[in-house]
């Protein structure tokens, strides 16, 4: 219970600054370029989703904090669609500032054919990037990795196009 308290009232006394001090709007801009960048190579779709604290409802379930993180990764990734590609092979980074969590929700069509390690690695080195304070760094090397899985297993074929299904700049909330 004490936990559970301690959770809500860090997430209610953050306020958007964090997110605003993560995400420039020069890094937002650029984070979108990449997007499109890779998406010219592979039929995938990338979205990032960064929030400074969860929603007042989702803070008052008994779970621990780490199911809660995972559980609204899920939550967005079906809100904003990347389920909903044409070869199943949308991705999200979901970033929790209030937690300092890091999500990777990839679809059954990556997501099958990439080992959960390499999944995990991932996340830790954005951790430790994010932990040096280099913000960017980190989600540009994230980006680099899923733009490379998806080269690898979905490649464009001489002279096709991705269509971009999803928005390809990052929503912050």
């Amino acid at each position: 219970m004490l936990n559970r308290i301690k959770r809500i009232l860090k997430h209610h006394w953050l306020s958007a600054v964090p997110t605003q001090h993560a995400m420039t709007p020069a890094l937002v801009r650029k984070l979108a370029q990449a997007v499109a960048a890779s998406e010219q190579q592979h039929s995938g779709e990338i979205r990032i989703y960064v929030e400074t604290s969860l929603p007042a409802s989702d803070l008052w379930r008994k779970t621990s904090t780490r199911q809660l993180t995972h559980q609204r990764a899920l939550t967005l990734f079906g809100k904003l669609r990347v389920w909903d590609t044409a070869h199943n092979n949308g991705v999200l980074i979901y970033l929790l500032l209030a937690e300092r969590a890091i999500e990777v929700v990839a679809d059954r069509g990556l997501n099958d054919r990439v080992e959960p390690q390499v999944w995990q690695a991932m996340v830790a080195r954005m951790g430790s990037a994010f932990k040096q304070g280099h913000f960017e760094d980190g989600l540009n090397a994230a980006l680099a990795q899923v733009s490379g899985l998806l080269v690898q297993h979905f490649p464009l074929a001489a002279g096709q196009g991705n269509p971009n299904e999803l928005p390809d700049a990052p929503v912050l909330h």
